[in-house]
């Protein structure tokens, strides 16, 4: 048995002393392989040689595979250029720079370009061309008769085109107001009051654009046109405030002889056409609209052609400050057409004719007024449109309610 155990322990010894040869005899297979890659090498192309003199010598097994392909990275970022540094004016070049040479390639990643405004900037493009329409029932559409007209600066330079409102149209403006008067007219004072406070809110808002309408439709200075604006916008907030106070100032208890408690109290007529002063364009029809509506009345609004612009924009403005459809409604095109529609309609309560400036037309108006006992407000001479406006205006288009009410046996 010892004998075998010992044959067994010689075997096992000198196999365990022949394994290290053959790890030295790779280790020089592996030499020569890499001698011989070296000297292909100094002897290739110039491309082989760049990536010999790219990557040092390096001897024992980490010669391999891993090594050859480090060498041939190396001989790419070699030979190729290297790129600048990005700068603030590289991010707005074109297809086809270098931008994506930041991009290291081993991510895989296309460069995606970031679009900038200077990019944008150099576009060309047309502009919106705005076509101002009518304002009949919180909406904004064009004329019934599908006319439109130019509108002209006081210099006689195009502004913008605007609806031509027809006889069909003011008919339409008139049901709308019509139909909203029962709301308007039964919501309470301060509900009242609170929504024209909003819409010189709006006002406000668009103090810039309404001074730049003033400006082209007038022909007067940038700082006219300016103050203008802030006299109509001042102007609107102090009718604002008398939506609850008109009743208590004009409304009172009489004094009877009898058992009686007898009150009269102002409320608003009804429909009123309102014909707008064309100047001044903005102040004009702020002071002869807002006082028409403070009440509970409904208006149809007929602004003269030549200075649509701002009345449009007012429109806008109402239809984004809670301002119930159809309790403004706003006509632009020619007094003359649209006068007498009007002041012969029968559904129609009132008539402001302040900016009739033809003395014969206004006649006429008066008389188809008088048709169904509409109350009037002829146009003044010369009116003077800065100067206190007291209550005259409210109280034109209200009528007095008187009330007998019994007390006592």
């Amino acid at each position: 048995m010892s004998d075998k155990t010992g044959a067994d322990g010689t075997a096992k010894t000198t196999a365990a002393k022949k394994t290290p040869p053959k790890r030295v005899t790779a280790k020089k297979t592996a030499t020569k392989k890499t001698a011989a890659k070296k000297t292909a090498a100094a002897q290739g192309s110039p491309r082989e040689t760049s990536v010999a003199a790219a990557v040092p010598a390096v001897s024992g097994a980490a010669a391999g595979k891993g090594t050859a392909k480090r060498a041939a990275s190396a001989s790419t970022e070699a030979s190729a250029p290297k790129a600048a540094p990005p700068t603030s004016a590289d991010s707005g070049a074109p297809e086809g720079s270098n931008t994506a040479a930041s991009v290291p390639a081993e991510s895989g990643a296309a460069a995606v370009e970031t679009p900038t405004a200077e990019r944008y900037s150099t576009r060309t493009r047309l502009a919106v061309r705005k076509t101002y329409k009518l304002y009949i029932g919180g909406a904004f559409p064009r004329s019934e008769s599908g006319r439109s007209y130019e509108v002209t600066s006081a210099q006689g330079a195009f502004l913008a085109n605007a609806a031509l409102a027809s006889r069909k149209d003011a008919r339409d403006a008139v049901r709308a107001a019509r139909s909203a008067f029962s709301g308007w007219s039964g919501a309470t004072a301060y509900n009242r009051g609170q929504i024209l406070y909003r819409i010189a809110e709006m006002l406000e808002g668009r103090r810039e654009q309404f001074a730049d309408e003033v400006a082209a439709a007038e022909g007067v200075t940038r700082a006219s046109a300016l103050a203008q604006t802030d006299a109509a916008i001042d102007r609107w907030v102090w009718y604002a405030g008398w939506s609850d106070k008109i009743s208590q100032v004009r409304g009172t208890v009489n004094p009877v002889a009898g058992p009686y408690w007898n009150v009269s109290s102002p409320e608003p007529t009804g429909v009123v056409a309102v014909f707008a002063p064309e100047r001044p364009s903005l102040f004009g029809l702020v002071s002869v609209l807002a006082p028409v509506i403070v009440s509970g009345n409904t208006a149809v609004v007929v602004a003269p052609g030549a200075t649509a612009l701002p009345a449009i924009t007012l429109a806008e403005v109402l239809a984004t400050s809670d301002l119930p459809g159809g309790v403004i409604n706003i006509l632009t095109g020619r007094i003359a057409e649209l006068g007498m529609p009007l002041a012969s309609h029968l559904d129609v309560d009132a008539l402001d004719l302040s900016g009739v400036t033809d003395p014969e037309l206004a006649t006429e108006l008066e008389r188809a007024g008088a048709q169904n006992l509409k109350r009037l407000r002829r146009p003044e001479p010369e009116p003077d449109w800065t100067a206190d406006p007291g209550l005259d205006r409210i109280v034109s288009f209200m009528e007095t309610k008187t009330v007998w009410h019994p007390v006592g046996v």
